[in-house]
C-alpha cells in the first residue's frame, strides 16, 4: 500500500506543486524589475505605462487617466521603455 502512495505524492508534486512555485517566482522576479516607463497589462486587462514605482504600489497611466494600483494587479511587462514623464 505505502509502495503506491509514495510515488502518488511524487507525481502529485511535479504536477501541481512545482509548476505554482514557478509561477509566483517568475511573477516576483517580474514585479522586482518593474521600473518607469514599462508598458504594462493589470489582471483587469489595463494596458498603461508605468510613472512610478513604490514599495506596494505602481502610478499608471492609460489614456488621459491616472491610477495607482497595487503590485499585485500588475500581470505582465508588455516591454521595457525609457521613463516616463509624471
Amino acid at each position: 500500500m505505502l509502495l503506491f502512495i509514495v510515488p502518488m505524492f511524487v507525481i502529485m508534486y511535479f504536477v501541481m506543486i512545482r509548476p505554482q512555485q514557478k509561477r509566483a517566482k517568475d511573477q516576483r522576479k517580474m514585479l522586482e524589475a518593474l521600473k518607469s516607463g514599462d508598458e504594462v497589462v493589470t489582471a483587469s486587462g489595463i494596458v498603461a505605462t508605468v510613472l512610478t514605482v513604490k514599495e506596494k504600489t505602481v502610478t499608471i497611466r492609460s489614456g488621459d487617466a491616472k491610477m495607482e494600483v497595487t503590485k499585485g494587479s500588475i500581470t505582465e511587462i508588455v516591454n521595457a521603455g525609457t521613463p516616463a514623464k509624471a
